[in-house]
């Protein structure tokens, strides 16, 4: 089969154009042809439509510009709220450096006063008094007559017995009374890594810190800032056995839920 035929053969439009005039004066031949006030309404009809997309389109930009404007005021709040948090806490920790800094005043005070020391006084021995000379020669010789010559160091004598005894009762009661134990209270201010460190084990631990001269009191959860909380812990040690530098030392071994161990509170008992 040739080509030509194989065309003949094949449904093809090549005068399409025809065929859509016919269709359309079938049809206005049918449904008569279109008015001025139809061709008017259609194109109304088609403007309405412009202006109702317009008007949801603006609609549109509308609910954008107040989502904007709502996140917009969300984050303008939520920057005050910070910048507040902030305030307060560089209030709090200028509070803690002049507390500090007072009692590291008074602490160096503390060490430089001399502890006065009682001295036991010895008492007076009684002088006698000298006889009076008299001018006449027999009182003379009698005076010479009633005077002691070894009188004066058996005085002596006593008086260095009896400042010795006392001396020792003196020694032996301060012996027998008991000596006075120095001590101290601190409030420790734990800090966690975050937000999401358990404070109950974290406060476990702490606890777990055991030695000669400490025990450990009252509690509680004091918030820093974003939802971050930090463990306050009182305790009373006796200052010879114990110290702030091993008690902060044994505490931040566990930095797995330890940040840092400040001293908030140093008072002497």
């Amino acid at each position: 089969m040739s080509g030509l035929q194989c065309l003949a053969a094949d449904n093809i439009w090549f005068d399409k154009q025809r065929f859509d005039d016919a269709e359309r004066r079938f049809y206005e031949g049918v449904n008569g042809p279109a008015t001025p006030q139809q061709q008017q309404d259609k194109d109304a009809n088609a403007i309405l439509q412009d202006i109702a997309k317009s008007r949801q389109n603006i609609q549109q930009s509308l609910n954008g510009s107040s989502l904007h404007a709502s996140v917009d005021h969300e984050l303008v709040s939520r920057m005050k709220s910070l910048e507040l948090e902030n305030q307060t806490l560089h209030k709090v920790v200028e509070d803690m450096r002049a507390a500090l800094l007072k009692l590291e005043t008074r602490v160096a005070v503390l060490e430089k006063t001399p502890t006065p020391v009682a001295v036991p006084c010895a008492k007076a021995t009684p002088v006698k008094a000298a006889p009076a000379k008299v001018e006449n020669g027999d009182d003379e010789e009698e005076d010479d007559d009633d005077i002691d010559l070894f009188g004066s160091d058996e005085d002596n004598e006593a008086a260095e017995r009896l400042k010795q005894e006392r001396l020792a009762a003196y020694a032996a009661k301060k012996a027998k009374k008991p000596a006075l134990i120095a001590k101290s209270s601190i409030l420790l201010d734990v800090k966690p890594w975050d937000d999401e460190t358990d404070m109950g084990k974290l406060e476990e631990h702490v606890r777990s810190v055991q030695m000669d001269g400490l025990l450990w009191g009252a509690s509680k959860l004091v918030p820093v800032g974003y939802g971050i909380k930090k463990l306050q812990i009182n305790c009373v040690v006796e200052d010879d056995k114990v110290g702030t530098d091993i008690l902060e030392e044994e505490i931040t071994k566990f930095e797995d839920f330890v940040q840092s161990v400040d001293v908030a509170a140093f008072n002497k008992i």
